[in-house]
């Protein structure tokens, strides 16, 4: 299973190694607690001095500050560095030549009296980590010689070297690496153990050295790794036994170190990871141009050939432990019923609860979970008793202690299942399915956080479909306690629904965006995007403005929803559309998207609104216009739009409109919708007519500017659409061109619309040349339409006459009656009483001064004479 165990972290860039050098190479690197020695191919050894900076939020880094860099005078690459700290030395190998310089200024140690410091016809050589020689103040050291099968012991010294033994091989060996007394060695054919004390050596397995590079590497005491052929990692202890699996790397691993419980490998372009104890691969690294890898008192440390990095492991989880067996006690539970005689009755229900949760636990450890369910619903059992078994289910903040004497023997679920991973799964499916059953009724009373905390972690662990459904629902879960469990398993999403129940929404939008980002992986819902958009709507102002910038980059359809779909609440501060405008300023598709929402959905009606929108329409098309080539599809369908809105809308500005397209030929028809709101129908009709010849978007323009106004306005506009197809003879246009076209656009309007025009204004401006046949559809029409309107008129008129008879009627039934006036009575307007009998009598009968009649005659609007004026006494 993969694991994240390392990060590759930067120790060194190139910029601070090389500058602006750029044929400098690293060859070696060296570690010694915090200093860092490089040495390059121009015979530089450089120095660092490395600190560990660790990040507010724990993240590991280095910061890299160079103290010094040497000059060797050799002129060839520095090909080994080795740090013999005691003696406050390096072991230089370059040129084929092992000297010894000082850590601290870089120096060449001069050769002492009677001593050398230099050995020359070096290969390779190795520090033995494991020395024989007590003495601190000495590093034992092999050496590889390039003219002899010969291994050669030194002894180090502050300012000498000191052949030790000479130990002859079978081949000429090309690596090696020391334990004591112990030599691991790769000859040209084949790899050896070779103890030099005794000179007893065990062959291990053949290679070919020229093949592919070897390696061999001391892991710890008298064991070592090396590259087996097949692309296998083998181990090998002193004895020439391997006691571990071999891993499998790449064929072309050509670096290996070892950071229990895993072994690193390097090879051309990745860094692989695998586990020393089952052996998977575990993590994958890419690290191009890689071609150092060593580690350093536990520190994994890589180059490329121009910057150094370190590998640095990550804290390992724990591992679930072995399971224990369970008891019976049937027995046990007969003889408590047994009992009962002999026993107080209190002392008995304690006795006999305790019994039962005890029985409980044992067909719990039997896997038998019904009748371990009813003996701890009987025994009324602290469901913390249960959970407590699981390890860590528990929050820290708990303050529950088991009972003592316990209920059972098991330390936990480890100890019960003994290693059976079924029986964990079984166990913890059990507590599951009885937590949801408990957690509702009064046993988790004054246990709530610690009984939804658990369910929180099981469902996690399981990958349960209810986790959602807990964190959803009203839950007592302990934030500080479930985050690193629901972090562990990845349940991000669950996550964030624990933060945002907690009132946390920032914290649960941040997790979620690193989730859609990329950055954490969490598959629970593949359209989190649009679950943070529809969070976001109903989110803070705060968290809109904060939010909204990262919505709109990843998808602006979906993400101007932020602004579009909020709903309408009083508990939630409404988002000023002028605000949200400037905002999307830099999003010209949301921003359009936004406005159509204002204009289109919302209606609201407000003429920048209007004015922003077919702006920003106007646009769009100009933008299609503009491309090479035009994408027709694409331009038809924003042309249409940008119409759509200039016919329907009457609150934008036209001027300016017309001003932004004044000098576009393409967009003839748009302006002629632009006249038409100016009432320039004249213009627009010719534009439609003479420019464009579009005879049947003329006869639409008619209807479209006429659809709100009385018949005798769209008479007005068809009679104007005519004159300009009758009216041939234009300015600078040749007599007769193109007037069989709109002869023909005549007749065919005539023809069609002929109830709408007036027949006798018609007949006098049509042509004396044209043929009543040609005219016939409309002519027939035009006669119906008269003789329609003369019948309707005449019916009108006898309705009215028959209404004027009975108004009269009725006047005459109220003349004949009387109207009583005195002094009593009062004036319906005025409310004063009568003082003479002259007064006028209101429909109805009602009497009022004649005076005050005559003032609300004054007064009205509409000056409506009042017929009956007669006076009544």
């Amino acid at each position: 299973m993969s694991v994240k165990a390392f990060e590759l972290v930067p120790a060194v860039e190139r910029d601070l190694l090389m500058g602006d050098k750029a044929r400098i190479n690293i060859e070696c690197i060296e570690c010694c607690g915090k200093h860092l020695y490089v040495g390059t191919n121009d015979c530089f050894i450089h120095h660092f001095l490395l600190d560990e900076v660790t990040s507010s939020k724990g993240k590991l880094s280095y910061s890299a500050q160079k103290l010094l860099h040497k000059y060797l005078g050799l002129k060839k690459p520095v090909a080994e560095l080795r740090a013999a700290s005691a003696l406050e030395r390096l072991i230089v190998l370059c040129d084929g030549i092992v000297f010894l310089v000082d850590m601290v200024t870089l120096e060449t140690v001069p050769s002492a009296a009677g001593g050398g410091a230099k050995i020359r016809g070096v290969t390779a050589f190795c520090i033995n980590e494991n020395p024989v020689n007590g003495d601190p103040f000495c590093v034992e050291m092999g050496v590889l010689s390039s003219k002899r099968r010969t291994v050669q012991i030194y002894m180090v010294y502050e300012d000498r070297v000191q052949l030790v033994k000479d130990v002859t091989t079978p081949e000429q060996p090309c690596a090696i690496s020391l334990d004591g007394y112990f030599l691991c060695l790769a000859l040209t054919t084949q790899y050896m153990i070779l103890n030099y004390n005794t000179g007893a050596s065990q062959d291990l397995f053949p290679y070919n050295s020229e093949e592919r590079r070897p390696i061999v590497k001391r892991i710890s005491r008298e064991e070592f790794l090396l590259a087996a052929p097949g692309g296998l990692g083998m181990f090998a202890n002193a004895e020439g036994v391997s006691q571990r699996a071999p891993v499998n790397w790449s064929e072309s691993v050509i670096g290996a170190a070892v950071c229990f419980p895993y072994v690193v490998a390097l090879d051309e372009s990745f860094i692989t990871i695998h586990s020393m104890l089952d052996q998977q691969l575990k993590q994958t690294l890419s690290f191009r141009d890689g071609h150092i890898l060593q580690d350093f008192e536990g520190k994994v440390i890589l180059a490329s050939t121009k910057s150094v990095y370190v590998l640095v492991p990550l804290p390992l989880e724990r591992q679930i432990q072995d399971l224990l067996a369970s008891h019976r006690v049937e027995e046990a539970l007969i003889l408590t019923e047994g009992a009962q005689r002999n026993i107080p009755k209190d002392k008995f229900q304690i006795l006999r609860k305790r019994i039962l949760q005890q029985a409980g636990f044992i067909h719990f450890g039997q896997l038998q979970f019904l009748e371990a369910k009813e003996h701890f619903r009987k025994g009324q059992l602290d469901v913390r008793e249960l959970i407590s078994l699981y390890p860590l289910l528990l929050p820290a903040s708990s303050s529950f202690t088991r009972c003592h004497p316990p209920l059972h023997e098991f330390a936990d679920l480890n100890h019960l299942a003994q290693g059976d991973q079924e029986k964990v799964l079984r166990c913890k499916k059990f507590l599951i399915t009885y937590l949801g059953e408990v957690r509702s009724t009064e046993v988790v009373n004054g246990c709530r956080e610690d009984v939804d905390t658990a369910l929180l972690k099981l469902y996690a662990e399981q990958d349960h479909d209810s986790l959602l459904d807990l964190l959803a629902s009203d839950n007592a879960c302990v934030l500080a306690d479930s985050i690193p469990w629901l972090e562990k398993y990845h349940k991000y999403f669950a996550l964030g629904l624990l933060y945002h129940y907690n009132g946390q929404d920032a914290a649960a939008l941040q997790l979620w965006i690193r989730v859609v980002d990329g950055d954490l992986q969490d598959t629970t819902r593949s359209d989190l995007y649009e679950y943070i958009v529809d969070f976001l709507c109903s989110s803070s102002l705060d968290l809109i403005w904060k939010y909204a910038d990262w919505a709109l980059r990843k998808d602006p359809t979906i993400g101007v929803h932020v602004f579009t779909k909020r709903p309408v609440s009083k508990d939630q501060p409404e988002l000023n559309p002028d605000d949200v405008i400037s905002y999307l300023g830099k999003h010209s598709k949301a921003l359009l998207l936004y406005m159509e929402h204002l204009v289109l959905e919302r209606r609201i009606q407000k003429e920048k609104f209007h004015t922003h929108l077919a702006v920003l329409y106007l646009e769009k098309v100009l933008s299609l216009l503009s491309q090479t080539p035009i994408d027709k599809e694409q331009l038809t369908k924003a042309r249409e739009r940008l119409q759509a809105l200039l016919r329907e809308s009457n609150l934008y500005r036209v001027q300016f409109l017309l001003g932004k397209m004044e000098n576009c030929e393409e967009l003839l028809l748009e302006r002629a919708t632009l006249y038409g709101k100016l009432e320039e129908h004249d213009k627009a009709l010719h534009i439609l007519v003479h420019k464009l010849r579009d005879f049947p978007s003329a006869e639409a323009f008619c209807l479209w500017a006429s659809s709100c106004r009385d018949s005798a306005y769209q008479q007005q506009l068809f009679h104007l659409l005519l004159g300009v197809y009758l009216d041939g003879n234009l300015p600078g246009t040749a007599a007769g061109s193109g007037d069989g076209d709109l002869e023909m656009a005549a007749v065919d309007l005539l023809n069609r619309h002929g109830e709408v025009f007036d027949a006798v204004r018609v007949l006098r401006m049509l042509p004396e040349g044209w043929s009543l046949q040609l005219l016939r559809p409309f002519l027939n029409r035009a006669v119906r339409a008269s003789m329609h309107a003369c019948r309707t008129s005449q019916i009108a008129l006898g309705l009215a006459h028959s209404e004027n008879l009975q108004l009269l009627h009725d006047r005459l039934k109220e003349r004949k009656k009387p109207i009583f006036v005195s002094e009593k009575k009062g004036c319906h307007l005025c409310h004063n009483t009568f003082s003479e009998p002259g007064v006028v009598c209101l429909p109805g009968g009602v009497p009022v001064h004649t005076h005050c009649v005559a003032q609300r005659v004054r007064d009205s609007p509409t000056k409506r004479q009042l017929t009956n004026s007669s006076n009544h006494t």
